[in-house]
């Protein structure tokens, strides 16, 4: 894009020099001077180069611009016109602001909405409020593809409002992926178009703690505008309590003294072109203890071997869901039942339990499937807030074995499970703690693996989380030149 800069006057105090080093994610590859311009908010825009791909009347981008101007400048509201910044698609990923001129080019509309957040960290002002920003030259991408958050509303429902902010804050990390784990056991908030009785029984209130297709269509809609596609969860066979409150056929009976117990034990849909099918922690005692269960299995030849039959229910949906031309994505139970039945069917497996997770994520990719690796960000677990450290030393790739293997980790996410969240604990337990495993998912690790050199960026980044309306919980003793002034 390009800015016309001036010099502050000469009868002006000098800004204080702020570090364009300063940004989170670290970007690959950066290089700055003292050399500072002042930004008018009076007379500034965002626009389109002359040679982008993409031009005026993208509603994702023009959104954008709008958007970045107000997180730039917020004490203003309209964009001027006198002074453009152009962003081009279709061009190598870089930014540069140097004397009088900048640009920002991007081979896709993503990388223009990254390079956006970046441009906006690098604006600061001085003590009498003016704005600024240094001669800059950056080039950037992101160290892996996949880079999630997941959110469980079934154990604690979420407001809209509360997945919206969290979709804002991700973006401002460079998050690309919202993991809705949607249902589970406890409460079924999906309202389906479909099984209707599912959300009318199985939600905590009907009325009040569901998710309308209209809320899911607003929160898809949102996500996209800022870079990032909603994964939505169906965790069967396991973890589906709820379901059978308004399905009474769907769930497999538990038997106790050769009749039904009234206890429980199963599948649905979104526009992404993965899905997570879920597949964990399934308990096998209410299919042990059926005899219409037991007969089946002695038909296909399964003799007593339970696992072999939840590998042959995973091996069915995950069909299905191939034959909608969606890609499946399991956590790691599935992989380890599927040992005994072969693993042809699996695509993408989230390795999540504790331990050795990497020996978990050598022997996944030994076998050629896909990894995304979530065991050592689960953010809900006990554990002073203020310990980010911990979520940023993690090396995903510190593992035994050939570049092919280690290309099949796509990416990683923070789990944020609702045993104890809800909307009034969220941000300040997710944030800025997720931004530790954004940094590891987007940046150099050889250039990010020192805690101490990180933590004065992360306070800093904090700081602009609280100025932009995200309550993110405190790192240690301080303040914040602008600190949350409340929903």
């Amino acid at each position: 894009f390009r800015l016309a800069l001036r010099r502050p006057p000469r009868d002006r105090p000098t800004p204080h020099h702020r570090d364009p080093g300063c940004l989170w994610p670290l970007p690959h590859a950066l290089t700055s001077s003292v050399e500072q311009y002042p930004l008018n908010p009076q007379t500034f825009a965002f626009d389109y180069g002359k040679h982008s791909a993409t031009q005026q009347g993208c509603s994702l981008l023009d959104a954008a611009f709008r958007r970045y101007f107000s997180l730039i400048f917020p004490d203003y509201t309209i964009m001027k016109t006198a002074s453009k910044i152009y962003c081009s698609v279709g061009f190598p990923d870089n930014l540069s602001v140097s004397a009088g001129q900048a640009s920002l080019n991007a081979a896709t509309v993503w990388g223009i909405l990254r390079g956006l957040e970046t441009f906006s960290q690098l604006v600061y002002q001085d003590d009498l409020g003016s704005y600024f920003v240094n001669e800059t030259f950056i080039e950037d991408f992101p160290r892996f593809q996949f880079r999630g958050v997941l959110l469980d509303t079934s154990r604690h429902y979420l407001p809209v409002h509360a997945i919206l902010k969290t979709l804002d804050a991700m973006s401002y990390s460079k998050f690309n992926v919202f993991h809705w784990h949607i249902v589970d056991d406890p409460s079924f908030p999906y309202q389906s178009r479909s099984f209707p009785e599912l959300s009318k029984k199985g939600a905590f209130h009907p009325a009040t703690h569901v998710y309308t297709q209209s809320d899911v269509r607003r929160v898809i809609s949102y996500a996209r505008m800022r870079g990032i596609r909603v994964l939505p969860e169906f965790d069967s066979p396991g973890h589906t309590g709820s379901w059978g409150k308004g399905q009474s056929d769907l769930l497999t009976p538990c038997y106790k003294g050769g009749a039904p117990s009234g206890t429980f034990e199963v599948t649905s849909v979104f526009p992404d072109s993965y899905i997570h099918l879920g597949g964990d922690e399934v308990d096998f005692s209410c299919w042990r203890s059926n005899p219409h269960v037991r007969a089946f299995m002695q038909k296909m030849g399964f003799g007593g071997d339970f696992p072999k039959l939840e590998a042959f229910y995973i091996e069915n949906i995950v069909n299905i869901t191939s034959a909608n031309n969606k890609t499946s994505i399991v956590w790691q139970d599935v992989f380890d039942y599927h040992e005994r039945v072969g693993r042809s069917a699996l695509s993408v497996v989230e390795v999540w339990k504790h331990g050795c997770y990497l020996c978990k994520v050598r022997q996944v990719t030994k076998a050629g499937l896909r990894v995304i690796l979530a065991s050592p960000w689960y953010l809900d677990l006990p554990g002073p807030t203020h310990n980010w450290a911990r979520y940023y030393t993690v090396w995903p790739l510190a593992f035994p074995g050939s570049e092919k293997q280690k290309r099949l980790v796509i990416g990683g996410e923070v789990c944020m499970w609702g045993e104890y969240v809800d909307a009034t604990n969220l941000f300040p337990k997710l944030w800025p703690r997720a931004s530790a495993a954004a940094e590891r998912l987007w940046s150099d690790e050889k250039q990010t693996s020192s805690v101490e050199k990180a933590f004065p960026r992360l306070e800093d980044f904090r700081c602009k989380l609280l100025r932009r309306g995200i309550q993110a919980g405190p790192l240690n003793v301080g303040h914040c030149k602008h600190e949350y002034q409340g929903v």
